[in-house]
């Protein structure tokens, strides 16, 4: 297929973008600067520099590539985490997660496209009541008057639009691998990483690797709807977080009261550690014959982190 990745080269994209092209894929890749064209043109891509939140820059770069697909990775979250002030953090983000993806739809189509794959979150964002573990049958939590309530609407937005175009709308872990968590690596290693109240938030997380395998099924099946793409053992801080401090060599994280927490950090960190929900891979299992590289992030975890 002739496929259309805006976002080629994040994270995600430079892990995507080779594998579609080893698979027989013609692929157009973005980037919102010319400094990473050179990069896509290395990993097999044809480059295009695009600007994710501008209707016309959109337009002409789908007409003009004139794909099969499009993959929607486009993301902005950059620099030192900010739980506290997650709707700055995320800014720009969302905006690619809203305005970003209504241009992508409509300039699919205009040009005749007929299947569109996006980036969704589920890591820790499962609807908190009810169980530990979420599937695709459950909302994403809107976390309502706090911080992270723009970002929950604009996931939910990728969601519903893509979904109702006749798309697919993947919920990814939280990302590990090629330095995804450095940042958080780092605050583990200043001790400025701790673990809030008992630790019993569930999260979800996904290789990079396993993130871009699922991603080439979801495309070349044409799945519609929406998956989970994690791995096999949601788990709650107070398993993963020792873990990895281990892993990268660091001392074991602090642990804080819930109302210090709530203090320093905010209601989205305490959320995230004491209450936050993980997601069930078993859909994508059964329907899209997928299995991740890494079932566990225990071994993941320790293979990458630990030789970084």
């Amino acid at each position: 297929m002739r496929v259309f990745v805006a976002g080629g080269a994040g994270m995600l994209g430079r892990r995507l973008v080779p594998r579609l092209v080893a698979r027989g894929h013609e692929v157009t890749a973005t980037t919102t600067g010319a400094g990473k064209v050179a990069l896509l043109e290395r990993l097999g891509a044809r480059a295009v520099v695009m600007d994710g939140l501008d209707a016309m820059s959109v337009g002409e770069a789908v007409g003009t590539a004139r794909p099969d697909a499009i993959v929607h990775q486009m993301t902005a979250i950059r620099g030192k985490p900010d739980i506290r002030h997650m709707d700055r953090w995320f800014a720009v983000t969302n905006r690619l997660r809203t305005e970003g993806t209504d241009h992508l739809l409509a300039a699919a189509e205009a040009t005749g496209v007929r299947h569109v794959v996006a980036q969704s979150y589920g890591g820790w964002n499962g609807i908190q009541e009810g169980g530990w573990i979420k599937t695709e049958d459950d909302p994403t939590d809107p976390m309502t008057g706090t911080a992270a309530e723009p970002v929950m609407t604009a996931i939910r937005h990728v969601e519903d639009a893509v979904t109702k175009a006749g798309g697919v709308a993947l919920r990814y872990g939280a990302f590990y691998g090629d330095g995804a968590l450095d940042s958080q690596i780092a605050l583990l290693r200043k001790r400025q990483f701790p673990l809030v109240g008992q630790g019993t938030g569930y999260c979800s997380w996904i290789h990079l690797d396993d993130a871009a395998s699922a991603t080439v099924l979801a495309l070349e099946q044409r799945a519609t709807g929406v998956y989970d793409i994690v791995d096999d053992e949601p788990a709650p801080a107070a398993q993963w977080l020792p873990y990895l401090a281990d892993c990268v060599d660091a001392k074991p994280p602090m642990r804080v009261p819930v109302w210090l927490a709530r203090l320093l950090a905010g209601e989205v960190a305490v959320a995230m550690m004491t209450r936050g929900r993980g997601f069930s891979n078993a859909k994508a299992k059964r329907e899209l014959g997928w299995e991740p590289r890494y079932p566990s992030w225990r071994e993941g975890f320790r293979k990458e982190e630990s030789s970084a």
